[in-house]
């Protein structure tokens, strides 16, 4: 700092350390030693109230534009932006894919009209067993809520009043003129694949409502067949 300056008296100044003649000079900050990310000692806070708006703080910015380049970061840069870019193929389906208690699957996003966060799920009279766990609030609006865990029979030997209670997502989805809700445990989407020549599920207990495997970050994950899926759903209602 110049002599003229008027911090120059009573202010921490930025001390530059000798280095040899072709080196950049070095700061050292005083802001994190008497300043406000330091002590807080500095005379100055009283003043200025934070380091930001002290001229020594702001030289020391410019410094730090203005430094020169390190050594060899052209040739690094310009390494990175010669390499080949791969741009991957993109897929023409997109997806939503969601987390029954183990077992990951995906249905088509379009049929998706809302991901809720976890809400009270009131049972219905008169209707013991089955997949109907009960009646949920989505915006106003009384939405029938199923255990999709036990059509697909994941969630088999569960009660339907753990599974009412043992969920973090709603997933509303529409079919033909029916609105439907089911619970889950996780969601990630959309996701786009390429449809074509999709492995098959195997012998999962929800083989029958698959129509392949998708690879997902080395997960598999069973795509549903989205027609038979929502009218089976819609038909445990009758």
């Amino acid at each position: 700092m110049s002599p003229t300056d008027p911090h120059a008296a009573n202010s921490p100044d930025i001390t530059l350390v000798a280095k040899p003649a072709n080196a950049e000079p070095e700061v050292t900050a005083c802001w994190s030693e008497s300043g406000v990310y330091g002590d807080g000692s500095c005379v100055e806070l009283q003043k200025f109230v934070h380091c930001r708006n002290c001229p020594v703080y702001s030289a020391a910015g410019l410094r730090l534009i203005d430094r020169g380049l390190p050594p060899n970061y052209r040739n690094e840069w310009t390494r990175h932006f010669a390499k080949e870019k791969r741009i991957p193929e993109a897929g023409s389906a997109s997806v939503i894919m969601f987390r029954i208690q183990s077992e990951w699957l995906a249905l088509p996003t379009h049929h998706f009209q809302e991901v809720a966060e976890k809400r009270p799920i009131h049972s219905v009279p008169n209707r013991p067993g089955g997949i109907v766990l009960g009646l949920a609030n989505v915006r106003g609006e009384l939405v029938i809520c199923m255990s999709l865990g036990h059509l697909l029979q994941i969630e088999q030997m569960v009660p339907l009043e753990v599974v009412r209670a043992d969920y973090q997502r709603l997933l509303v989805v529409v079919w033909e003129t029916s609105k439907l809700a089911f619970p889950v445990q996780e969601v990630h989407g959309p996701n786009r694949f390429n449809p074509q020549g999709l492995p098959t599920t195997g012998a999962r207990p929800h083989a029958r409502y698959a129509q392949g495997m998708l690879d997902w970050e080395n997960r598999p994950v069973s795509l549903l067949d989205a027609e038979q899926l929502l009218s089976n759903l819609t038909r445990c209602l009758a």
